[in-house]
């Protein structure tokens, strides 16, 4: 089949922007939508809007998709998706991301794409949010133990198409060390996003430890022995780390950016080959 009878996502999207707005149809559990670029059809298990809808298949495959405007079909006719009601006596029960359990699925082995993550810390806080979605997915977090030879790391892990790279970094603001680490990576294949906190523990919402606020730690002075100090606590951080930890249940529980921040990652490490329909 020649490249000129292959319709991409691209060619979807441009052919529907002379059209009129595609109706608004809101998105429930189990709603049978079908993806026009790839044909791929299933019943919605998870969707937030304007980020990702994910599909499960009439063999139980997963498939995620950006919910861009006309790219789903519903009844053969394309459509916008927008939230609705995904009420609690449904019968659903949710992963600590939000993603709907789609209950036992078939062990997936480890995929070649990767997320690395400064430290262990951070994979213990995404394993407890995003660790059911990990797994179906074959994708493993890896602690760096510091990004300072970050650069020196992604020349050896070969980044490839079918082998991506997604780096979370802590305290990713402009002029910061952790700015210019992420500069100096500019392979296409990988994917560096961050969070604006000094520390991981930053991106659990205080509410959760009972707390109005994070202390500020005086500039050098160390950040997670200050914290410790300044909560009135006599404790190791790592065992003050799993109390926090501990207080962590879903999303709803750390900060916005770096829930942006790790599904983005998810999204760049988990794309697929598209197969087109002609």
């Amino acid at each position: 089949m020649s490249s000129k009878n292959r319709w991409s996502q691209n060619d979807v999207l441009a052919a529907d922007a002379t059209k009129s707005a595609h109706p608004e149809l809101a998105v429930t559990p189990g709603l049978e939508l079908t993806h026009r670029p790839s044909r791929v059809s299933g019943s919605v298990t998870a969707f937030t809007e304007g980020q990702r809808v994910v599909l499960c298949d009439q063999d139980g495959n997963l498939h995620e998709f950006k919910p861009h405007k006309g790219v789903m079909l519903h009844k053969g006719k394309p459509v916008q998706l927008v939230a609705g009601e995904w009420k609690s006596d449904a019968g659903l029960r949710f992963t600590a991301s939000g993603s709907v359990d789609a209950g036992p699925s078939r062990a997936q082995k480890a995929k070649a794409s990767r997320i690395w993550v400064e430290g262990i810390h951070d994979a213990e806080l995404i394993e407890k949010i995003w660790g059911d979605d990990l797994r179906i997915e074959g994708i493993v977090v890896e602690p760096l133990h510091g990004a300072d030879d970050l650069a020196e790391r992604v020349i050896e892990f070969h980044p490839a198409s079918n082998r991506r790279l997604g780096v979370l970094l802590d305290h990713l603001v402009s002029g910061s060390k952790e700015s210019r680490i992420a500069d100096a990576v500019t392979d296409p294949n990988v994917l560096i996003c961050g969070h604006p906190y000094v520390d991981i523990w930053q991106a659990v919402k205080p509410a959760a430890l009972g707390i109005a606020a994070w202390p500020e730690v005086p500039i050098g002075q160390p950040w997670k022995e200050g914290i410790i100090a300044a909560l009135g606590q006599q404790d190791q951080p790592g065992h003050f780390w799993q109390a926090v930890l501990g207080r962590v249940s879903t999303y709803r529980d750390i900060e916005t950016p770096l829930i942006n921040s790790v599904e983005q990652l998810i999204d760049f490490v988990t794309v697929r080959p598209a197969t087109f329909a002609p």
